[in-house]
């Protein structure tokens, strides 16, 4: 039997009730967790950032950890309960779920909802859920912010959820774990067909990235050391709004992770004047350094106070040669170990001008861009592709996701 027919069968004349989340499980707004609070050992901590950057659907360990102390006076999180992210700089992260399976009781930040499910609701069927166009489209609603975005403990019970068979107890579970049986399946196809295209990008990036280092490193008194302060600024001048579009407005959510560029903004200004870039410029997302988020800028345009625009301003260093300084992890391992702020860190702006610049001469820095440039066209030629086949992987397993979860929803009197 195909996938296709399964499911038709499995949804074949299923009763939904569409119950806001309040009514079938508790929701508890987690309380304040900083970057100093996080401990290698302890009572085990989720973080809302790593909920949508390192966990999947469900685990039953966690990433970090505080002291015993702290922990009393923070929110619990016990085996079976979910948690639900509420803030973030885009829309997609908020709302996404983890369900904690650790034998030890956990415990949560601010920026965290806890929501303890009823009898009636499966964790995990709930998460898949979260990822659902469905969902996305309730949040919405709810949003509040711009720049950081946030959706509340009290408007997230609003939301609503489609539970099958509600009066029949036994049958409602039995439904939710075979449509969460077969997500895990996907789930598990999907992550084993990532793991074997990725294979071969980062034998690639390895063997790149050796060869940078190489390239980038210099004895002592083999260069000429200048901090990046003495060599650059931060771009003094403005752009007035209605010289942006979407191709040359740049904010930290249409900049690239990984030193990946930027994508076009979803989002131009409509008033004001602001951050203005030249070509030749480095722009820099200064929220969460570790996203490495940095563009080598092509043309002239505008940004905000949360993307740093370095504009040299000596002749004795290339654009490009300072572009591939600081497109390193070296350069954003110094920016995070300075940055400021646990919940949503920013890079010191001060510290960021103190980092140390090696100057080879200009024809050295000319053949060191030549090198880098060529492994980075081919790099970005295997990176295209691979990630290409795993979208469409991805694609297709959100397609019988959505159908899986997608139930019609009662008609409302107007």
């Amino acid at each position: 039997m195909s996938n296709m027919s399964f499911m038709e069968k499995l949804l074949d004349g299923v009763e939904v009730e569409w119950m806001a989340l309040g009514e079938i499980g508790e929701l508890v707004r987690g309380n304040g967790l900083q970057k100093k609070d996080f401990t290698e050992t302890g009572v085990p901590a989720i973080h809302y950032g790593q909920i949508y950057t390192y966990y999947g659907f469900s685990t039953t360990k966690t990433k970090s950890f505080v002291s015993p102390e702290l922990a009393k006076k923070l929110r619990k999180v016990n085996t079976g309960d979910v948690v639900i992210t509420n803030t973030s700089e885009n829309l997609e992260d908020v709302g996404k779920a983890l369900v904690y399976l650790g034998e030890q009781q956990a415990v949560t930040g601010g920026h965290a909802t806890i929501f303890k499910p009823s009898p009636i609701i499966l964790g995990k069927y709930f998460a898949y859920f979260t990822q659902t166009t469905e969902f996305a489209n309730e949040k919405r609603k709810y949003a509040k912010g711009a720049k950081v975005i946030d959706v509340s403990a009290s408007d997230m019970a609003k939301i609503q959820i489609p539970i099958p068979y509600p009066e029949k107890l036994e049958k409602s579970l039995a439904f939710q774990t075979e449509i969460v049986c077969i997500l895990d399946a996907f789930t598990e196809l999907t992550a084993e067909l990532t793991a074997k295209l990725t294979a071969e990008l980062t034998a690639r990036k390895k063997q790149y990235n050796y060869y940078r280092d190489q390239l980038l490193s210099f004895e002592e008194g083999e260069v000429e050391w200048k901090t990046l302060g003495e060599l650059t600024e931060y771009s003094k001048t403005r752009i007035c709004f209605d010289k942006l579009d979407k191709s040359n407005y740049v904010g930290v959510d249409n900049l690239l992770q990984n030193w990946a560029g930027k994508k076009e903004s979803n989002y131009v200004p409509t008033e004001g004047n602001l951050i203005e870039y030249q070509s030749g410029d480095i722009l820099i997302g200064n929220i969460r350094p570790y996203l490495k988020k940095i563009w080598h800028a092509d043309r002239i345009g505008g940004t905000n106070g949360d993307v740093l625009v370095i504009h040299l301003t000596d002749e004795t260093i290339i654009p490009r040669y300072l572009y591939q300084i600081l497109a390193d992890d070296k350069f954003f391992d110094y920016n995070m170990r300075h940055s400021k702020g646990a919940k949503m860190p920013r890079g010191n702006k001060t510290k960021i001008m103190e980092y140390p610049i090696p100057i080879p001469p200009l024809v050295e820095q000319d053949r060191i861009v030549t090198i880098l440039d060529k492994f980075d066209a081919l790099t970005s030629s295997i990176s295209e592709g691979l990630p290409r086949e795993i979208e469409l992987r991805q694609k297709q397993y959100e397609y019988y996701r959505d159908l899986l979860l997608s139930f019609p929803k009662p008609e409302v009197e107007a």
